[in-house]
């Protein structure tokens, strides 16, 4: 018994520091990348300001006609169309027009950052199979660490506000595109890499010609489930100062008010469900 106590103490007490080592990583990022994380942040920022000027901007039945052209122009379904009409009005009804338009604008930007860096290192990643099994880890532990955790270096090089949110964001949902991007191009059929090869075609030709068209229905569900993750971040990115309809389901649950918080929370599953409805790409109507 006191063998097995003497080595407990000696193992508790000799604590590999996991928190401590990340706290100087932090700290020393912040102390010597300060120039790299405004210029982040400024661009980041940017990019959120022009969303959502875009979408605020214009008069709601504007933005419901353009939503409405671009779900014909992706699903040519009427049934569709008038789904998305009465999801938006009911917004509308319900007061929570300008929260919608900020968490449209969070989600619509992290969907450009995340296929902007995501596609690109999933066509990376199936032509180079070391490199996705090396990083198979990383995308596991993006995935899996609980998102409060992203928040807090987050705060530390951003502050509170829309960029944080947008970059914990970000980080929970890049590894989605990045697998379906992967998982698309390696399974493009050997026999017609083969016959690309066979007429001349170089890699180049054989990327954009044969990978890419044969690797989009992947794509575009990438995409989507990157809306769809990055939706369920908006009442995470409340809690370090990002707008949106993540704000009043935050305040519902501080006041215990069941009523908002059922409310808003409701307003979030028809933005979900629109999107969803508008993104289903080559699906039987």
């Amino acid at each position: 018994m006191t063998e097995h106590s003497g080595a407990m103490g000696w193992l508790t007490d000799n604590k590999i520091p996991v928190g401590k080592t990340a706290k100087q990583m932090f700290d020393w990022l912040k102390e010597n990348g300060r120039g790299f994380f405004d210029a982040l942040s400024d661009i980041l920022q940017g990019l959120i300001d022009g969303i959502l000027w875009l979408l605020q901007s214009p008069h709601p039945l504007v933005i419901i006609a353009l939503f409405v052209a671009l779900t014909w122009y992706l699903q040519r379904s009427w049934k569709t169309c008038v789904l998305v009409i009465l999801g938006f009005l009911f917004i509308l009804n319900q007061g929570y027009w300008k929260e919608t338009m900020e968490s449209l604008t969070l989600v619509l930007s992290a969907c450009v950052v995340c296929m902007a860096i995501g596609v690109p290192i999933g066509i990376a990643a199936a032509h180079r199979p070391r490199l996705f099994a090396a990083m198979r880890p990383i995308l596991d532990l993006m995935q899996t660490l609980p998102t409060f955790v992203y928040l807090i270096p987050a705060i530390v090089f951003f502050g509170i506000g829309m960029v944080p949110g947008l970059i914990a964001t970000v980080i929970f949902v890049l590894p989605a595109p990045i697998r379906l991007t992967h998982l698309g191009v390696s399974s493009t059929p050997q026999t017609l890499l083969e016959a690309v090869k066979a007429f001349g075609g170089t890699g180049r030709q054989t990327l954009w010609k044969v990978e890419l068209p044969y690797a989009l229905p992947q794509i575009m569900a990438g995409l989507n489930q990157t809306i769809m993750l990055s939706l369920s971040m908006v009442v995470i990115a409340a809690l370090v100062g990002a707008n949106g309809l993540g704000v009043p389901v935050v305040r519902a649950l501080n006041s215990v008010n069941t009523a908002l918080g059922f409310e808003s929370g409701f307003i979030i599953v028809v933005v979900a469900i629109v999107l969803d409805r508008m993104l289903r790409i080559g699906e039987a109507k």
